[in-house]
């Protein structure tokens, strides 16, 4: 018969105490993140045309009149992009520092995660283009102008 050890147990007059960690506080929890964001975006040109994207969705949202659930959708879709964008950046990241041989069996990883961004791209394209449509129909609809 197997017979484990036992932790010493406290005395009846000894209690244990519960260990504390020292307290984090909230930025010092987000400055990793920003980091990361800001490590994603440097450098890639990706997010250049991304952001410029992002800036004609917005002046068009704008000029367009867009309510509130348009710019949910809208604003939205921007997200899942550059959210697919990072983790496709992250990805890439990994992929560069393997060896050659990890890197031939990992490269359908990296084109899942392109094709993820793809898929992304035309899914926000779609939803875009079908509230700029449908705003712009309500706006030269005839019977607006009676």
């Amino acid at each position: 018969m197997r017979t484990f050890p036992t932790l010493p147990r406290p005395s009846a007059g000894k209690e244990l105490l519960p260990q504390t960690r020292p307290r984090r506080w909230w930025r010092d929890r987000l400055r990793p993140a920003c980091r990361g964001i800001k490590l994603g975006v440097r450098g890639h040109s990706r997010f250049f045309i991304h952001f410029f994207c992002t800036a004609l969705v917005l002046a068009a949202a704008i000029v367009l009149r867009c309510d509130l659930v348009q710019w949910c959708l809208l604003l939205g879709c921007i997200g899942l992009v550059h959210i697919t964008e990072l983790l496709n950046n992250a990805i890439e990241a990994l992929f560069r520092g393997l060896d050659e041989e990890s890197m031939s069996r990992a490269a359908p990883c990296l084109e899942i995660a392109a094709g993820a961004v793809l898929l992304a791209s035309i899914t926000a394209s779609l939803i875009g283009g079908l509230i700029f449509l449908s705003r712009l129909m309500e706006m030269c609809d005839p019977a607006a102008f009676k």
